[in-house]
């Protein structure tokens, strides 16, 4: 029988009361501040009251993060010397309780099915691998599952096993007495992130916008009644092999206003207006944002990274398309996270339309959230002539046929890149305007069910 069923069904007992610790008291109920950081990494930050002897003592806090840091741990009292710490992250199991017992005594307790009696035998215990091996007596028995209740009782709990993670901290303290301390460090398993969600009115031109922050504990701890406040950036860490993936850069233009709230350093803090419990194992919803009638607009864009003929017509992309500007009626920056758009449907109901992730936007930002395709707006693209004019420089004469299969007339926002330093407008059909050093724009309008041709011939290079 393998060692998991056998001590599924086995009842592990303990003979001996707690283990007793000549360590100092700490406070119950420890004041807990948390620091979320977006990079799977947290502060923690826990005040609480000791009552000290004088002299050499060892502190145990057995609340702390099962994914604790403890290089980044700091105690900060009056009159208190930190001599060493250890973290003891040996977990009490019915596994780790056998290994443990080898090549010690355990009482091995029997119960008869027909009449109850129990039947008690000292053994020792030889192995703890893929089953249990007992001495009892003269003879070698392996501890099975065969349908006989059976129950296995230690002496006591062996000190290096914990029944959670504890830092114990081993200091010396100028005089007895309380004092209030703070134990401070970095974790692992505690993260955030903001989703947004957007309904958005085309007719009005506008968007309600809800945020929210999603907690996420995975640390092993939970941690009650914290104060705790989240800070948008990426913070630098050596030997940081998480993975991180870059959101789609949703930024058109960057903004120069200065947004809302709290700041540290050059990253924004978001604190939770009221303290919150971040249960282990757990995903938390809180709002944090909420504006209506944001001025915004749904538009159809073509982007073109070089001077190429298409062979097939392409989908224009939508997006919506607004302004995190105090004018525009958010004024305040936004922290990386995902965007769902929402539109109401002939019946008034609210319809998911696409989603899409930004980037952390200062506020002032003018913002393009794609939705998706549009598969009734569509361009394609002719390189109608190509010629070198020096060494150094091409001429390119383009023309995109923009089709639009829809009832109602659309403009359509061309990008052209491609573009050197010195690149420049020949002839044109429709006014462009530079996007960037290397992009060129233009508003393309397209009358319903029709077309428009957008030709241009521009010279680049250096």
């Amino acid at each position: 029988m393998n060692r998991r069923a056998l001590l599924a069904t086995a009842a592990l007992v303990l003979a001996a009361g707690p283990i007793l610790t000549k360590t100092a008291h700490a406070q119950a109920a420890p004041d807990l501040s948390v620091t979320i950081y977006n990079s799977d990494l947290a502060l923690v930050e826990d005040s609480r009251d000791l009552d000290l002897k004088t002299g050499r003592q060892r502190l145990e806090f057995k609340d702390v993060s099962a994914a604790i840091r403890p290089e980044t741990v700091s105690l900060s009292a009056s009159g208190v010397t930190i001599i060493e710490q250890n973290f003891d992250y040996d977990l009490l199991t019915p596994d780790k309780l056998m290994e443990k017992a080898i090549g010690q005594q355990v009482k091995i307790v029997r119960t008869n099915p027909g009449d109850g009696k129990e039947t008690i035998e000292t053994a020792t215990v030889l192995a703890a691998n893929e089953g249990v091996v007992l001495k009892i007596g003269d003879r070698i028995e392996v501890l099975r599952d065969d349908g006989v209740p059976t129950r296995v009782i230690f002496d006591k709990v062996p000190e290096t096993l914990r029944a959670r993670p504890t830092l114990s901290v081993t200091v010396d303290a100028d005089r007895a007495g309380p004092r209030p301390a703070k134990l401070s460090y970095l974790t692992s398993g505690l993260g955030w992130k903001a989703d947004y969600v957007a309904l958005f009115d085309e007719k009005k031109g506008a968007l309600d916008l809800q945020g929210w922050i999603t907690l996420t504990n995975t640390s092993g701890t939970p941690f009650e009644n914290a104060r705790t406040q989240l800070v948008a950036g990426e913070v630098n860490q050596l030997n940081n092999n998480g993975d991180y993936q870059r959101p789609n850069r949703s930024m058109q233009s960057a903004g120069t206003e200065s947004g809302v709230g709290e700041r540290l350093a050059d990253y924004y803090v978001y604190p939770l207006p009221q303290r919150t419990t971040i249960a282990a194992n757990q995903n938390k919803q809180v709002g944090f944002l909420s504006a209506q009638a944001v001025a915004a607009k749904k538009v159809y864009e073509i982007r073109e990274g070089g001077f190429n003929s298409d062979p097939n017509p392409s989908s224009a992309t939508v997006a919506i398309q607004f302004s995190n500007a105090r004018l525009a009626g958010l004024g305040s920056q936004l922290p990386a996270g995902v965007m769902r758009v929402y539109m109401r449907d002939q019946t008034g109901d609210p319809k998911f339309v696409g989603e899409n992730s930004i980037d952390h936007t200062p506020a002032g930002s003018e913002l393009s959230i794609k939705t998706g395709d549009a598969f009734d707006v569509t361009s394609q693209a002719t390189l109608v002539s190509q010629e070198k004019v020096s060494r150094t420089r091409s001429r390119y004469a383009m023309k995109y046929l923009i089709r639009n299969a829809r009832p109602e007339a659309v403009t359509v926002e061309l990008r052209q890149g491609g573009l050197w330093r010195d690149g420049e407008v020949k002839v044109e059909s429709l006014k462009s305007r530079r996007i960037d050093a290397r992009t060129l724009g233009w508003s393309v309008p397209v009358p319903a069910n029709g077309e428009t041709i957008l030709t241009f011939t521009v010279e680049t290079g250096w």
